[in-house]
């Protein structure tokens, strides 16, 4: 009698073992705050994926350390797919401002899709006499150091573009560094402070009535958010950088479980729905295979690395 009901138990307990994927709640550790980027495309991921795996999708946020802390819980769950992690740039550029990560980078996680991406805009005050690239440019090699940029933390995309901008135009600006975007934004409007890179969103109303100049985005090529803004590539060819937020699994989630959720993603991505939201934020839904988020993070690794170094930035 007990040999037969520790049969019937085995065979119960494969029986929900094999209970198709998700057969409980899924978990998206995002690691920064609420109504960051990362934030609002995991909570309109979330709630449309809830509706077509018919599983409640939670958005858990773990702010901290520039975003280690929740990117290294994510690295240190079970691998079975109930805990998934979005990235955003400071994914790629964190392995270069820390001295030391709690976790790898590219070893620990399971790229399962890209889910959007967006350029920046580079725009001017009303006090810059500047109205292209090429005037700031020139502008600021015949005044080494008198022009400021504006910028939201040391290793912020602001930061970043602007290093980047030195680098490829071989000018020196002055940074200016705010502790929120909405400070450094209202002194650009008023002209306490001359440029600096934005989201697209952040900046749209101040476009829209004069108040700054869009001068480039920072697209491969011009962008249909700012269709008549020059892109920075046809001044400078490797000047391409954009906002972008991915979705990741513990490293060794089954390929089955991270082949569905791509699928999935790719689902819902493609809703008319979902493009118009993003739309909103500035983005474009950008799916795709794990394969092709793989090599956009080791893309961005590279890029930014190079950066950093060269310019010896660090989050003091």
């Amino acid at each position: 009698m007990l040999f037969a009901l520790a049969i019937l138990a085995a065979a119960g307990a494969g029986e929900v073992g094999a209970q198709p994927y998700p057969s409980k709640p899924v978990r998206i550790i995002v690691p920064n705050a609420t109504s960051g980027l990362a934030d609002i495309c995991a909570r309109l991921l979330a709630s449309n994926l809830g509706e077509a795996l018919g599983q409640t999708f939670l958005v858990d946020n773990r702010p901290g350390a520039g975003g280690t802390l929740g990117t290294a819980a994510a690295a240190r769950s079970a691998p079975d797919g109930y805990t998934l992690l979005a990235v955003f740039d400071s994914h790629a550029t964190n392995p270069y401002l820390f001295a030391s990560l709690p976790y790898d980078t590219l070893a620990d996680f399971a790229p399962i899709s890209l889910l959007a991406r967006g350029p920046l805009v580079l725009v001017a005050g009303p006090k810059l006499a500047s109205s292209t690239v090429g005037e700031l440019v020139r502008l600021a090699k015949s005044r080494p150091g008198a022009l400021n940029f504006a910028a939201v933390g040391p290793g912020s995309p602001a930061r970043l573009l602007t290093e980047l901008l030195k680098l490829e135009a071989a000018i020196d600006v002055t940074l200016v560094p705010y502790k929120g975007a909405g400070l450094a934004l209202g002194d650009l409007v008023a002209g306490q402070v001359d440029a600096m890179f934005a989201t697209v969103t952040s900046v749209s109303s101040h476009l829209k009535a004069g108040r700054l100049r869009a001068l480039a985005v920072t697209s491969a090529r011009r962008s249909a958010v700012l269709p008549d803004v020059p892109a920075m590539s046809e001044t400078y060819p490797d000047f391409v950088s954009e906002a972008w937020v991915g979705l990741l699994a513990q490293a060794k989630t089954p390929r089955d479980t991270v082949a569905r959720l791509n699928a999935e993603v790719a689902r819902v991505l493609g809703q008319p729905e979902m493009k118009r939201r993003f739309a909103e934020l500035g983005l474009e839904t950008a799916p795709g295979s794990p394969a092709d988020l793989d090599r956009w993070i080791r893309a961005e690794m590279q890029r930014w690395g190079r950066v950093i170094r060269e310019r010896k930035i660090t989050l003091e």
